[in-house]
């Protein structure tokens, strides 16, 4: 019984499609949201992939499609859409997706559709993958950038006056800390940051608040996590979940460090002794 993975966030719509494929024949496995999709390819075998386009976001489909293809190139890749635009289109091939089907669907013709795939595979090559740190550190300066342009939106943190450097000098040092962390076999226990500590003695001294710190280090997690948006079409969704629990945790304990230091004067330099 072929399986399938079926990624839709309107419920009618996805227990409608989830019962129509059962009775053809179909073991189907239903989802509402990007992450449980990727949880779902990352943890099991599918022959194949039904994902809504946008769901809500635009586009949400194309990262269901990208995971499934880096995991299981052999997999069959649809992508169900009300909207026939363009670059839809063409985003649906530069991610190797099978085939976009048009809302409304006809099951029969979706399920015949998926049959004649499944007997007919087209020929698969690997595809090629990049590590989340790999990504990070090709891609540290876009991180920075990505993050001074949020900082500059937020008036919190901007009534402070500093100059690029001094406002982005921590940052090369902190990501660079969080790439050594996710090439840390997962057993291995990561020393605090330095670099963390020494930030948050900075921040007190510059005149920031515990808050601003606090609002700082949101950011850096937002922008380390658009950077890894950006490279989708690279990631490798193998060991993708557990990279993005690292990044949290270690972004965390980054946060802890700095605000450690910056609550006792003199932390970052007797700590690091």
């Amino acid at each position: 019984m072929p399986r399938i993975l079926l990624a839709e966030d309107d419920e009618p719509v996805r227990n409608m499609l989830q019962a129509a494929m059962e009775r053809g024949g179909f073991s189907v496995v239903a989802v509402s949201n990007v992450r449980d999709a990727l949880r779902y390819i990352a943890t099991e075998n599918f022959d194949a992939v039904l994902s809504d386009l946008h769901m809500p976001q635009a586009g949400d489909g194309f990262t269901v499609v990208s995971a499934m293809r880096h995991t299981n190139p052999q997999a069959v890749t649809l992508v169900l859409s009300g909207y026939p635009a363009l670059d839809e289109a063409l985003s649906a091939i530069r991610l190797q997706a099978d085939e976009i089907l048009m809302k409304p669907i006809h099951v029969a013709s979706l399920r015949e559709a998926i049959h004649n795939k499944l007997a007919n595979p087209r020929a698969s090559r690997p595809v090629p993958t990049e590590s989340v740190a790999s990504i990070l550190e090709h891609d540290l300066g876009a991180t920075i950038r990505d993050w001074m342009a949020l900082v500059e939106n937020d008036p919190e943190l901007t009534c402070i006056p500093l100059s690029y450097e001094d406002r982005t000098g921590h940052l090369p040092s902190l990501i660079t800390d969080l790439i050594f962390r996710l090439r840390l076999p997962r057993t291995a226990k990561a020393d605090a940051s330095i670099s963390a500590r020494a930030h948050g003695d900075l921040r007190r001294k510059q005149g920031y608040t515990a808050a601003m710190v606090v609002e700082e280090s949101r950011i850096l997690q937002v922008s380390v996590f658009n950077t890894i948006q950006n490279n989708l079409s690279k990631v490798d969704f193998s060991k993708v979940l557990l990279d993005v629990i690292t990044i949290a945790d270690e972004v965390d304990s980054q946060l802890k460090q700095a605000m450690l230091s910056y609550s006792t004067p003199g932390r970052s330099e007797w700590s690091a002794a």
